[in-house]
């Protein structure tokens, strides 16, 4: 299989696994919702999310893990593959004792005083806390064999361990009403039960398929790779916790102006975001581990032409579902909510626009990441995403309307986002010149087009069903205009390369 190939295997795989794991997912949770009854779903939800906040170490630590792997695997070298594996592990290992056994140490304050919880259910929300810890060390020592996988490119096993890990919550749910015993505790129970099936099934087919695959001793670590694992580890925690920052801040600033009300409309606004986002980092990560071997390989300007591609592809694959929702964002929001909370459309709309500007040079970031200088990166474009919450603070403060926070948003997201051009100049000694051409200029015609049928359908349709025509119409249009426009002839002949072959 070629490269170009996989990309678009693995591609198609993320698509497919999310799109089925939300489907079972949103089923899933109405069954549990009416199992365990809203208040016993209550404490799972508070109690598991406490100890959920700390998962974005480990998602922080497979980018590391993944990076590291796919770099020396890009160099050939087999030998640092499994030393970067070995150590890597350990380091997993080591982190994730320190985190739980933190967490434990604290689960009886939490659950007993911190957390307002009846006390007759204090006794029952302390398991859950433990077996929601359990599930954060198990994810630990999950994640550098997920990154192996991924360092591999085998995407479709981790799509289909994905999907089998939304078949059997589904079936736990299905289950759950049948036993008498306590619910809560049961399907925490099971969950954990579900955690260890995942990491066997990672465990068993690594074991198997990769050489480089081994359980470490202590007497492997290596000063240098743990060195270098913690320092990208950390900065790549520290952007991470800076979104996060960025997220939480603007909910508790909207919520210290005008209340709960128009946190759930902003709450709103993240789930359509993060359902619509999956188009774009589906791609990205499919890319990835290439961008990641081709530094490996000392290949810098085929890294960077990937890096090139997996903006505009990003972009477009975005901004033909996220357009056409931001124009009829009032008509999905009715749709979807019926009673429609004051100022979701306003925060949707701009959240996906913000969402559109990131995408532009998201490759960038993987380009950075290939080639580990973190540190001035993360700390001027992380670190000025934290300015949206202060500015916007302010900009309420002295009575400007709530839509000014998300206009700093989206003004903050498209400064970080051409940042990253200087930013990479200096860093990677990018040609700007040829990115703006090979990706601006590029994605320019299909987005404007895009905006424009969707005006035209928005002025001149009056029907019931218009949202399906406006749709469509930008969807077709936006088709065109990007075989038209944004692909290269040699990407448009390899695409009619790859659909003949596939015929055949």
């Amino acid at each position: 299989m070629t490269n170009s190939q996989r990309i678009i295997v693995n591609t198609f795989a993320q698509y497919t696994r999310t799109i089925i794991n939300v489907c079972l997912s949103l089923y899933s949770t109405r069954l549990i919702l009416s199992v365990l009854g809203q208040s016993d779903y209550g404490i799972y939800s508070v109690v598991a999310g406490v100890v959920a906040m700390l998962s974005f170490i480990t998602n922080a630590l497979v980018i590391t893990t993944q990076r590291y792997l796919s770099f020396y695997h890009g160099k050939g070298d087999l030998n640092q593959v499994s030393l970067v594996f070995g150590n890597s592990l350990l380091l997993h290992f080591f982190i994730g004792i320190l985190v739980a056994g933190g967490l434990c140490a604290f689960g009886p304050w939490i659950t007993h005083d911190f957390l307002n919880i009846e006390a007759a259910r204090k006794s029952a929300a302390l398991f859950v806390y433990f077996a929601a810890v359990a599930m954060l060390f198990t994810s630990f020592i999950t994640a550098p064999i997920r990154a192996l996988f991924v360092a591999r490119e085998n995407i479709v096993y981790t799509s289909a361990v994905d999907v089998i890990d939304g078949v059997l919550k589904l079936l736990i749910a299905i289950l759950l009403s049948k036993i008498s015993y306590d619910s809560l505790v049961t399907y925490s129970s099971l969950l954990v039960c579900i955690s260890i099936v995942n990491l066997l099934a990672f465990l068993i087919y690594a074991t198997i398929k990769y050489p480089e695959f081994h359980i470490p001793k202590v007497k492997e670590l290596n000063k240098e790779h743990i060195k270098g694992l913690s320092n990208f580890a950390g900065w790549t925690v520290y952007s991470t916790g800076c979104v996060i920052a960025r997220n939480q801040g603007i909910s508790v600033v909207l919520n210290l102006f005008y209340g709960t009300l128009v946190n759930s409309a902003y709450g709103i606004s993240q789930q359509v975001s993060g359902a619509v986002q999956f188009l774009s980092t589906s791609i990205l990560n499919a890319m990835n581990p290439q961008i990641m071997k081709a530094e490996g390989a000392g290949e810098r300007q085929k890294m960077l032409h990937l890096c090139e591609l997996a903006s505009k592809y990003s972009f477009l694959l975005l901004s033909l579902v996220a357009i056409p929702l931001v124009a009829e964002m009032d008509t999905i929001l009715q749709i979807w909510l019926g009673d429609v909370p004051e100022h979701a459309v306003m925060f949707c709309r701009f959240i996906l626009i913000a969402a559109m500007c990131d995408q532009i040079s998201i490759g960038l970031t993987s380009a950075n990441q290939a080639i580990g200088e973190l540190r001035t990166y993360n700390t001027i474009f992380y670190t000025l995403k934290i300015f949206v919450v202060i500015i916007g603070w302010g900009c309420l403060k002295y009575g400007l309307p709530i839509s000014s926070i998300m206009w700093i948003y989206v003004i903050i997201e498209m400064l970080t986002s051409l940042l990253r051009l200087p930013l990479m100049k200096h860093i990677a000694d990018i040609d700007i010149s040829r990115f703006c051409k090979n990706v601006f200029l590029r994605i320019a015609v299909p987005c404007l087009t895009m905006i424009v049928a969707c005006y035209l359908s928005i002025t001149y349709l009056v029907l019931s069903w218009r949202v399906l025509i406006t749709f469509a119409f930008a969807a077709s249009m936006g088709v065109l205009t990007i075989w038209a426009f944004a692909l290269s002839d040699k990407e448009k002949q390899y695409i009619k390369t790859w659909f003949t072959n596939l015929r055949k």
